[in-house]
């Protein structure tokens, strides 16, 4: 008598090799010939890696509350240290540029499992695959669209910085997922084994050049002691017009010409107005603080002008008070800025006539302009129009 299969759901054997007119080119028997498409490998490439992306996330964060805070985080955000913008943006760019290389090592090292057979064991392990999936697709987009904004190039229709910071969100969520997961390979592949594999460490010791390599010719646009090594980066903190670069020309804001009857005004109990003139004879102050842009280069400058404490107490204004400053530009979206009150008190916080002892040219903001500690460049207002006390 013939023999009749038994019951139940089949199963994929995952010993079976793939049909045979997909056994070629990497599906091919032997096609992946390298001892280093192995778990200690990946292993020490995704210790780099998540150190590296979870830097880059948590100063991404800080960035996004600075720039963007909720109404009930604005208040609680600190004036100081005045540096501290510039020290979380910075590390942002550089722990994102330093993901690249890693990144790529670390798809070297894994991207023979892509052609495995079966390609699904079970619903979980395709689940588990379309979870990684989706890991890699937001690492790379994060990387990818992150690089191009440190060159102010945006070839995309959607804006890049809500789509960075919600793609943020979806790589670390899936990262996390992906390290529960691969909890039990990572331990049994976290300590070095007793008997080394051939090619490993030269291996990583490339990969850790590259990186290196990478991270120290493009730091110097916000570490300025690296300064003369920023060979890759694209901007030179240290060139630029009244030694600063400029984001934004006042050709491009619409702002070249300064109307001969500008007034500031400044609205508030008490309301007035002040030329240029005026604004000149008030008391002066000095302050060295750096203008930290997105893109993550940063320089320092010294600044004069008069303080907004001073400003805002002859219009009437209590201490405590928020501030919402208007520039004379056309249209842009940060043409309207508010200023929380603990940078509005702040002694340090100016509206600026002066940089470096020279009276500010129109890309630098003339007539005037906002310079407070620990913000980022773009609610740093140039060609100020108008103060109003909230």
């Amino acid at each position: 008598m013939e023999s009749k299969p038994s019951g139940g759901p089949r199963r994929f054997d995952p010993a079976l090799p793939p049909p045979a007119f997909l056994r070629r080119g990497p599906f091919r028997p032997g096609a992946f010939r390298s001892p280093l498409h192995e778990p200690r490998t990946t292993v020490v490439l995704g210790r780099w890696l998540g150190a590296a992306l979870l830097v880059c996330f948590l100063t991404g964060l800080a960035s996004h509350l600075l720039q963007d805070p909720p109404a009930w985080l604005s208040g609680a955000l600190p004036a100081r240290p005045a540096n501290g913008y510039r020290v979380t943006q910075g590390l942002h760019v550089i722990s994102g540029i330093a993901a690249i290389p890693l990144a790529g090592a670390k798809l070297w090292a894994v991207y023979p499992r892509l052609f495995e057979w079966p390609p699904a064991r079970s619903v979980l392990h395709a689940l588990e695959r379309l979870g990684i999936a989706v890991l890699v697709a937001a690492v790379l987009l994060e990387l990818f669209t992150g690089l191009l904004n440190t060159l102010q190039w945006y070839p995309w229709p959607f804006p890049f910085r809500q789509t960075h910071f919600w793609l943020g969100w979806l790589a670390t969520g899936g990262l996390l997922v992906h390290l529960a997961v691969k909890a039990p390979l990572i331990a049994r592949n976290w300590r070095r084994p007793s008997t080394p594999l051939p090619g490993r460490r030269a291996f990583l010791a490339s990969v850790t050049a590259a990186t290196g390599l990478v991270t120290l010719t493009t730091a110097g646009q916000s570490v300025p002691w690296l300064r003369r090594l920023d060979l890759l980066a694209p901007r030179r903190p240290d060139i630029g017009s009244q030694g600063l670069p400029v984001n934004r020309t006042a050709a491009q804001a619409g702002a070249l010409t300064v109307p001969a009857d500008w007034r500031l005004e400044v609205v508030g109990p008490r309301p007035y107005r002040l030329t240029l003139a005026e604004l000149g004879r008030l008391p002066q102050y000095e302050a060295v603080l750096p203008i930290a842009c997105v893109e993550g280069w940063s320089a320092s400058a010294r600044w004069g002008g008069v303080r907004i404490t001073e400003l805002l107490a002859r219009a009437g204004a209590p201490a405590g008070s928020a501030v919402r400053v208007t520039s004379l530009e056309a249209d842009g979206p940060y043409r309207v800025m508010e200023m929380p009150p603990q940078y509005a008190d702040d002694p340090l916080t100016l509206l600026a006539l002066r940089v470096n002892g020279a009276t500010l040219n129109p890309d630098h903001g003339f007539p005037a302009r906002i310079v407070a500690p620990n913000r980022p460049g773009v609610l740093q207002t140039k060609w100020v129009a108008r103060i109003e006390v909230l």
